[in-house]
């Protein structure tokens, strides 16, 4: 399990989060969501090592990991994507993925082979040499997530996936995540501000407002909810 246990973020006068608590378990896919500013890239950053937080913990399999640096949680198997996809521009899709095996210790022939295996897996074989600038959005998308899990993570953090994508890339986003636990091993956690691949991608949802916890339930729990409906969705149910 992954949690974050009473998070607190605040950047000055500024209370990013206020006492959240989060679990990550097995290999299931947690929906993370709420309104512009709510705090969850903030809590994915806790997540992942990036900020410490002002109070409370992360911890991992019940050992408290707080204050590892970004590496370090990675090493304990903690993988994420960013907002802006953040690949080596003048790389190629293969070399991007291989980096991140390499930054992890791995020798370049082993290296490479396992970039090939995740090029396979999320239909990127036809971009392999395609240097990762060139790439329209969605495709960058997808290299973020094979990136990620050349860490080979039990967590995967996914931040604002479906950003920018169309109808079409949406669908084919949605089946690359839900495979990705069963055929990786790893649970996810996922950010995104369309329903349409929070709903259809995730077994719970955990919302937040305001830098607080808001609600916690299965998709249909969440639709029903009146306190999410009126910070997250409007006037109307989804």
């Amino acid at each position: 399990m992954l949690e974050a246990r009473n998070v607190s973020v605040h950047f000055g006068g500024v209370r990013a989060l206020e006492e959240v608590s989060l679990e990550l378990c097995g290999t299931e896919i947690l929906g993370l969501i709420g309104p512009n500013g709510a705090g969850k890239t903030t809590l994915v950053n806790v997540l992942s090592g990036f900020q410490r937080p002002s109070q409370g913990s992360t911890c991992l399999e019940g050992k408290e990991i707080t204050a590892q640096s970004p590496r370090q949680f990675a090493r304990f198997g903690i993988g994420r994507t960013f907002q802006t996809g953040r690949l080596f521009k003048q790389l190629s899709v293969l070399e991007n993925i291989a980096a991140s095996a390499i930054g992890m210790g791995l020798g370049l022939k082993a290296a490479r082979k396992g970039a090939g295996i995740l090029l396979e897996r999320l239909n990127l074989m036809d971009f392999t040499s395609i240097k990762a600038e060139t790439l329209p959005f969605g495709l960058q998308r997808r290299v973020g997530i094979a990136r990620a899990l050349a860490l080979k993570p039990r967590y995967l953090l996914l931040d604002e996936p479906a950003a920018g994508l169309n109808e079409e890339e949406c669908d084919d986003l949605m089946k690359a995540i839900s495979s990705l636990p069963g055929d990786f091993g790893c649970a996810i956690l996922l950010i995104d501000h369309n329903m349409q691949v929070v709903m259809e991608t995730c077994e719970r949802i955990h919302v937040i407002d305001g830098g607080r916890s808001l609600a916690i339930g299965t998709p249909e729990e969440i639709k029903a909810n009146e306190s999410v409906i009126a910070a997250y969705f409007g006037s109307g149910k989804v």
